[in-house]
């Protein structure tokens, strides 16, 4: 019967091994040229912030929290569709880890914040798909000003960075995130809610009235090319 599993499991193919095993040199390498001059013992309140700052709970608890507290109905539109894409990037980065099911790096310390049983999985990165999706929401979607979008991007990266240098991630895990995040926020400037059908969203969800009128001949989303 042993022998008979082992024949059934399915094997990983000979070149993405080599890819595999190149990564993780790379990555070892990385890590260790890096800590010449961020010693991870010293900058590692630093990495746990910026990991923090981009954890899954507090974004949803940040957005459901401010469309309450603020309750203006000019914010609907952007707030509920930030929550839909935090959304759906849950769902791919749970789905694409339970099926390619990388174990993290040997060096990563198990400490993470309010995790679950995926999140013992490396592929891809979902704190680096979360941020770049963000941060394509800022600089493509809602096309804030310079400072922000310049902001964001700073984060983004420093996520990136981090996720690594924390042994968190291979880069690979970071480039597929970067992969998943920007073509999650491809899909929501499709995908799109307008106005109206946020607002109505809201309506439905909440016991608060919220004002339909007026809302019906709502424009599609269009971003500058």
């Amino acid at each position: 019967m042993a022998d008979k599993s082992e024949r059934e499991k399915p094997r990983t193919p000979e070149s993405l091994q080599k890819l595999l095993t190149v990564d993780k040199v790379l990555t070892k390498t990385f890590c260790d040229m890096m800590d010449k001059f961020l010693p991870y013992t010293k900058y590692r309140k630093h990495y746990k912030f910026l990991e923090y700052s981009c954890h899954a709970l507090p974004w949803f608890f940040a957005c459901l929290g401010a469309l309450w507290l603020l309750w203006n109905e000019d914010l609907f539109q952007t707030q509920v569709n930030l929550l839909f894409a935090l959304t759906i990037d849950c769902i791919v980065i749970s789905i694409t880890k339970a099926a390619v099911r990388r174990r993290r790096p040997a060096g990563n310390t198990n400490d993470m914040f309010l995790t679950v049983g995926i999140d013992a999985y490396s592929f891809p990165s979902g704190h680096v798909s979360r941020a770049v999706m963000i941060t394509y929401f800022t600089v493509c979607i809602t096309q804030s000003n310079v400072i922000l979008s310049f902001a964001a991007i700073l984060w983004a990266a420093a996520i990136s960075v981090s996720r690594i240098l924390m042994k968190r991630h291979h880069i690979l895990d970071v480039l597929g995130g970067v992969f998943v995040g920007l073509a999650e926020g491809w899909l929501i400037s499709h995908l799109w809610l307008s106005r109206a059908t946020s607002v109505w969203l809201v309506n439905y969800l909440s016991d608060e009235a919220v004002n339909l009128e007026g809302l019906q001949d709502d424009q599609p989303l269009v971003i500058d090319a």
